[in-house]
C-alpha cells in the first residue's frame, strides 16, 4: 500500500499573513492598555533579578539565558501548531505584542505637541517614556534632540528589528528579540549596579540588532525624500559618522536619520548614572522643536516600508 505524506500547512504564507495582521493591529490598536505581555515579562525579570543579582558577569549570563530561552521556548511551542489559521493568528498576536511603532510615534507626537505649546515641564515629564536621559537640565531644543534621537533608535529596536526577526525566525524570533531588547533596557546600561550583571543582556542585544540596524539605516535612506531629504546624504552620513558612535547599532540608525533630516545629532548626553560626550553625526544644524514631527513621519515611513519587506520575504520562503 502506498502511503501519501500529509500535506503540512504553508508555513511561509501563514507567517507572512500573521506579520501583516500584527502590523495592522499595531497601527489600529496600538499597545494593549492592560495586561501587556511585555510588562508581564518585565515583572518576571525584575523578580528574578532581585533573587539572582550579584556584581559579577556569571549570574547575569544565567539570568539572560533563562529569560530569553524561556521566551524563545514559548515561541517554539507556538510554531508547532499545525493548523494554518491558528498559526497565522498566533503570529499576528506575537507581532502585535512586540511591535511598538504606533506607541513610539504617539509619544514623539505628544512630545512635539508639548514643546510646541511651550509646556517644557510636561515635555520633561514625558521624556522618560522615550529614553532614559535626565530631562531636568534640558531646554526645549535639548528635549527635542533627545526625543528625536530616541525616535530614531527605537524605530530600529521596536519596529524594524522585530519585523526582521519575525520574517526569518517566526514567533521564536519575535519573542526572543523582544526579550533581549527588554532585558537590555532593564539591566544593560552602564550604571554601577549593572556594569557586570547586565553585560550579557547588553551584548546579546548588540548581536541581535546588528542586521536590523543596517536594514533600518538602508530603509531610512530610501525614505529620506518623504521628509525633504536625499538618500545620498543619509547614506554618506551613515557610512562616515556611524563608526564613531559608542553603540554599534544606534550609530547607523541615528546617523542615517541625521542625514535624511539634514540635522546634526550627538554631543553631550546626560544620564542619571553619568555623562557621555557622543560624537557628532551629520553636517546640518542642531535639532529644533519643529524637527520632531518630521522625525516621527520618517519613523512611520520606515516602519511601513520594513513591514512590506518583511511580509514579502516571509511569503517568498519555501519549505524544504
Amino acid at each position: 500500500m502506498i502511503h501519501r505524506a500529509r500535506r503540512l500547512p504553508d508555513v511561509p504564507l501563514a507567517r507572512a499573513a500573521g506579520l501583516a495582521l500584527g502590523v495592522l493591529a499595531d497601527a489600529v490598536l496600538g499597545d494593549p492598555r492592560r495586561g501587556h505581555p511585555v510588562a508581564a515579562f518585565g515583572s518576571v525579570a525584575a523578580a528574578l533579578e532581585r533573587r539572582w543579582w550579584a556584581d559579577r558577569r556569571a549570574p547575569g549570563v544565567a539570568y539572560a539565558a533563562v529569560l530569553v530561552g524561556g521566551a524563545v521556548g514559548v515561541g517554539v511551542l507556538a510554531e508547532r501548531v499545525r493548523h494554518p489559521l491558528a498559526r497565522t493568528l498566533l503570529t499576528a498576536a506575537a507581532t502585535w505584542t512586540v511591535l511598538g511603532g504606533t506607541s513610539l510615534a504617539g509619544e514623539g507626537a505628544a512630545m512635539a505637541a508639548s514643546l510646541g505649546a511651550g509646556d517644557v515641564d510636561a515635555a520633561r515629564e514625558r521624556l522618560p517614556h522615550l529614553c532614559g536621559r535626565d530631562p531636568s537640565a534640558l531646554d526645549p531644543d535639548g528635549l527635542a534632540r533627545a526625543a528625536l534621537e530616541s525616535v530614531a533608535e527605537n524605530t530600529a529596536d521596536a519596529v524594524v528589528a522585530p519585523l526582521v526577526w519575525g520574517a526569518v525566525a517566526g514567533i521564536p524570533g519575535l519573542l526572543g528579540h523582544r526579550a533581549v531588547n527588554t532585558l537590555d533596557a532593564m539591566v544593560g546600561h552602564r550604571s554601577a549596579r549593572y556594569r557586570h550583571f547586565g553585560w550579557a543582556a547588553a551584548r546579546a542585544d548588540d548581536v541581535a540588532g546588528v542586521v536590523p540596524a543596517r536594514v533600518s539605516a538602508l530603509v531610512t535612506a530610501a525614505c529620506a525624500p518623504l521628509v525633504g531629504g536625499r538618500p545620498a546624504d543619509a547614506w554618506r552620513i551613515w557610512r562616515r559618522d556611524a563608526p564613531a558612535h559608542p553603540s554599534p547599532n544606534a550609530g547607523p540608525v541615528e546617523a542615517s536619520f541625521a542625514g535624511a533630516l539634514g540635522l546634526r545629532l550627538g554631543g553631550r548626553t546626560v544620564y542619571p548614572y553619568g555623562v557621555q560626550d557622543r560624537p557628532l553625526l551629520g553636517d546640518g544644524r542642531t535639532p529644533a522643536v519643529a524637527d520632531l514631527p518630521r522625525a516621527v513621519r520618517l519613523s512611520r515611513a520606515v516602519g511601513l516600508a520594513t513591514a512590506v519587506l518583511a511580509v514579502g520575504v516571509s511569503a517568498a520562503q519555501r519549505r524544504p
